[in-house]
């Protein structure tokens, strides 16, 4: 396993970290997703990424007894802030100062530890004063329960005032979340150039693209059975916009440029994403320990030119760049509901 510093910080990150995103708590049994975690942990793993919301709060219990009996030290455990939780009343998202600070303390408890390396805005809060969010975050950096924060799907607008606000407020604003993968590329023509400037680092979701990218979806034929695509309690609705036969044949056509560089097809995914200098980590999940094994072997990968050119050729016009799918990502009033 190799490790990046999380943008400009001092922190350092595995490439690889694991995410519990949609499988703990709901896809996998806790046994499973235990499993998952220490094979993380043994592949070399040390930073892993969830959320409140995941669940509505079950992944972060499910990590918190996962990670019980390892040294925290040598762990980097982030999670988020921002989405519904509780029974989704009128105070229980955003980020007011009230949900931040009563949604931290709760954090903490499930994980069973007394910080958070890093706390991310899951997304924007257009219905509470960026000054209120900031000056929260920075409380807890004081107080030692927070020991950086970052974002999630922030726009460069929106990054570089949330900076500007935590220099004032001397709190390390060392990352942001975005989706990126070979097909979904939004971030590179303002978002990246914009953190590289900053000195904000990416921790990348999705570098697969739910799966899409191991090849396993075949165009004209049936999603294979056990698939994340045929999962209703939330798999499903997060993969379908992928299952499009253009998309499929074009992923069809990275096939032999995998085989030519002695990769997988996940590892060809996962090492694409880690060419990106502004990535500093790539978040993986799992339903099975083995699949862990496999995409933790990404790390340390560097794809020649040749491998970067012929992977845009073989994907060409499926792939989507356009930078306003970003400011998409953030709703204009807040969540109230799961």
């Amino acid at each position: 396993m190799q490790f990046r510093r999380l943008g400009s910080s001092g922190l350092k990150v595995s490439e690889i970290s694991y995410g519990n995103w949609i499988t703990h708590g709901s896809q996998v049994e806790e046994k499973q997703a235990i499993a998952c975690v220490k094979q993380a942990i043994a592949s070399g793993v040390t930073t892993f990424d969830t959320a409140d919301v995941y669940a509505n709060t079950k992944a972060e219990t499910v990590l918190g007894k996962a990670l019980k009996g390892e040294r925290r030290e040598s762990l980097e455990v982030f999670t988020k802030v921002y989405a519904p939780t509780g029974p989704g009343g009128p105070n229980d998202s955003g980020l007011s100062r009230k949900h931040i600070m009563e949604s931290c303390n709760a954090s903490l408890q499930r994980l069973q530890t007394d910080h958070i390396d890093l706390y991310q805005a899951h997304r924007y809060d257009h219905e509470t004063p960026l000054e209120e969010t900031m000056s929260a975050f920075a409380d807890l950096v004081h107080s030692g329960k927070v020991h950086y924060i970052g974002v999630s799907e922030w726009t460069a607008e929106q990054l570089r005032a949330g900076h500007a606000l935590a220099t004032e407020l001397k709190v390390p604003f060392v990352s942001n979340q975005p989706q990126y993968s070979m097909l979904w590329r939004v971030i590179e023509p303002k978002v990246v150039p914009t953190s590289e400037e900053l000195g904000i680092g990416q921790i990348v979701w999705s570098p697969i693209a739910q799966g899409v990218l191991t090849g396993k979806y075949k165009p004209g034929q049936p999603v294979p059975e056990g698939s994340r695509a045929t999962d209703e309690t939330g798999g499903a609705s997060n993969v379908k916009h992928w299952l499009q036969d253009s998309v499929l044949e074009a992923v069809q056509r990275l096939v032999p440029i995998a085989g030519d560089t002695g990769l997988s097809m996940a590892q060809l995914a996962i090492a694409w994403v880690l060419q990106n200098p502004n990535v500093s980590s790539a978040i993986i999940g799992a339903s099975r320990p083995e699949q862990i094994v496999d995409n933790v072997a990404a790390s340390g990968v560097t794809l020649e030119p040749e491998v970067m050119k012929a992977i845009d050729e073989a994907l060409g016009e499926v792939i989507i760049s356009d930078p306003s799918h970003t400011e998409r990502q953030s709703p204009k009033t807040r969540p109230v509901s799961r």
